[in-house]
């Protein structure tokens, strides 16, 4: 199945993942409806393109804002509010976004969407003891986001598959690249070490995963073009890479990409409340769901390069 002529309608198309998704559907043929709030200020994430159409309005007025496209295929909802320190545990905040995307779902359902997709995250799983992530182990989160982003699953997979719907609750692990957050691990070390900078960094001796964003898009994107035949089906997919090692093994490849530049500094940076815990995530049911239709393209090096080229570049512009 191609994506020629689909009509998808998007939450989040202006974040980090959800702008390479929508750039790759467009790139494939899509049509592209994005719920977009007033004022996001991120809509340069976008590019200009006929076959996208922004759709101003909140998540919880999602019905009423998008009934002018009339009909959909598909509805990719990676719209999620309070993702920083300070309302990371909210529940009102946490709470709200359960309501919101709920009415994402019905807004799916009024537009005669054949299949449901969202962004879930890591943090559902919790604490696992061996580190190892399988969509049917039993998950135990820690924080009010993981305990919200797993709630809205659970409504959600059975309200799917009453109304026949094809609904994956997509797990992504860390998703690196271009327009990743200026604070996650990779983003600091590329932007820092060229300069000579000391990263500050956790002990970096647990197990780690991470993805490069082209990738991750085109799993996305896979996953819906193999998705024909799974009418009422709800499967829970991690989108991760295979390549899962100790966290100072990607750290120590980072600064040998930077020729050495600058220091790393272990054990000196404060953890999150889950702390540091090994990530190991299976990526059985991605490769099942896409028929083995889907393999990664970049290596870590290749993605770093990548992201060491774009700070470059950005720091020659400043400079002229």
């Amino acid at each position: 199945m191609g994506m020629a002529g689909k009509r998808i309608v998007m939450t989040g198309a202006t974040g980090f993942i959800g702008s390479h998704v929508a750039g790759l559907l467009l790139e494939q043929g899509a049509e592209v409806y994005a719920l977009v709030r007033p004022d996001s200020a991120h809509r340069d994430r976008l590019p200009e393109h006929g076959r996208l159409h922004l759709v101003g309005g909140q998540l919880s007025e999602a019905a009423a804002c998008l009934s002018g496209a009339g009909s959909a295929d598909g509805f990719l909802h990676f719209a999620w509010g309070g993702v920083n320190r300070e309302e990371i545990d909210s529940p009102a905040v946490q709470g709200k976004n359960v309501e919101d995307s709920l009415a994402c779902l019905e807004a799916a359902r009024m537009l005669g969407c054949r299949i449901f997709m969202d962004a879930g995250s890591r943090v559902e799983y919790g604490i696992m003891a061996d580190g190892i992530m399988e969509e049917s182990r039993e998950c135990h989160p820690v924080n009010e986001y993981g305990k919200a982003k797993l709630e809205f699953y659970r409504q959600a997979e059975v309200l799917c598959r009453q109304w026949g719907m094809t609904y994956y609750h997509l797990r992504f692990f860390s998703v690196y690249g271009k327009g990743d957050h200026p604070w996650s691990i990779i983003s600091t070390l590329v932007r820092e070490l060229p300069e000579g900078n000391t990263v500050s960094l956790s002990a970096c001796r647990h197990h780690w995963n991470f993805m490069e964003i082209s990738d991750a898009a085109s799993a996305v994107v896979q996953l819906y073009k193999e998705s024909d035949g799974r009418d009422g089906e709800a499967h829970v997919v991690n989108v991760a890479s295979a390549d899962t090692r100790p966290l100072r093994s990607f750290v120590e490849e980072i600064h040998g990409l930077c020729e050495g530049k600058g220091k790393l500094e272990y054990g000196t940076f404060v953890q999150a409340k889950e702390g540091a815990l090994s990530v190991c995530p299976s990526v059985q049911v991605l490769q099942e769901l896409t028929r083995g239709t889907w393999e990664e393209q970049s290596t870590f090096a290749q993605g770093i390069q990548r992201m060491l080229e774009k700070f470059a570049g950005s720091a020659a512009r400043r400079l002229g």
